[in-house]
């Protein structure tokens, strides 16, 4: 697979996520010890098509990427991001926002909200290509490619923060694995509530139709405040999460 990826006027080099990386989220140890380290999947940050499209994401403090997730196995894991939260918004008591859309293949997002120190929400979403899937505040995330297909898709975010791996790490992943036999529960995790299913959030009042370029908003761009301004968006959030 190619380290590149061309996008309008932009080249960017993948950002490579390798498998020793990503040793402490791992479920399987006993295949883990055996495997030589490769490449699991690749990120291509800071994407734009035009200079003045760069400008327009730029000034209003976002940032596109696009993840590369080929189809295998961790073992008898299903291949997975690392998996991460975001820090809290200054001036607010909410953390920073995410949306993604599938390009290409079939993901499994593992979306979990942690309240005073335990998981008070779990959501997995099954997106197809040219689903939508908003993550709401406060909650972290994980992406799974559950296929035989690669995942290819793209997220706004907001650019002014890092993501916050260490939580997931230091609990050895998220709340569930995603197992060749299903989901099992995260033994590092105390009273886990069950799994709640919900459906990709494709709403064309947001700006988020199904199967419609999610890089087209960089023309709409307000329709992404959201993503820097969650606490202005509590009935968005509020729909995500009753769907």
């Amino acid at each position: 697979m190619g380290k590149e990826l061309k996008f309008g006027n932009t080249t960017r080099t993948a950002d490579i996520r390798m498998l020793h990386d990503m040793d402490e989220v791992i479920y399987d140890k006993t295949w883990l010890e055996a495997a030589d380290n490769f490449e699991l999947y690749y990120m291509y940050r800071n994407m734009h098509k035009t200079k003045a499209e760069s400008d327009v994401i730029e000034k209003h403090h976002l940032r596109y990427d696009i993840t590369v997730i080929p189809p295998g196995m961790l073992g008898c894991e299903y291949m997975k991001t690392a998996g991460h939260y975001h820090p809290t918004v200054p001036g607010t008591d909410l953390s920073y926002t995410e949306v993604y859309h599938v390009i290409e293949g079939e993901a499994t997002y593992l979306l979990q909200k942690v309240s005073d120190g335990k998981v008070a929400d779990v959501v997995v979403i099954k997106a197809q290509a040219g689903d939508n899937v908003i993550v709401p505040p406060d909650y972290g995330h994980v992406t799974i490619n559950a296929s035989d297909k690669v995942l290819k898709m793209a997220n706004w975010v907001c650019g002014d923060f890092t993501s916050v791996y260490e939580p997931i790490k230091e609990l050895s992943g998220g709340a569930y694995y995603l197992l060749d036999t299903g989901f099992i529960q995260n033994p590092k995790y105390d009273n886990v509530p069950p799994i709640r299913y919900l459906s990709p959030t494709n709403f064309p009042e947001f700006g988020f139709a199904k199967g419609e370029d999610m890089y087209s908003l960089v023309n709409d761009i307000d329709k992404l405040k959201f993503l820097t301004s969650p606490q202005d968006f509590s009935k968005l959030f509020e729909k995500i999460l009753s769907k």
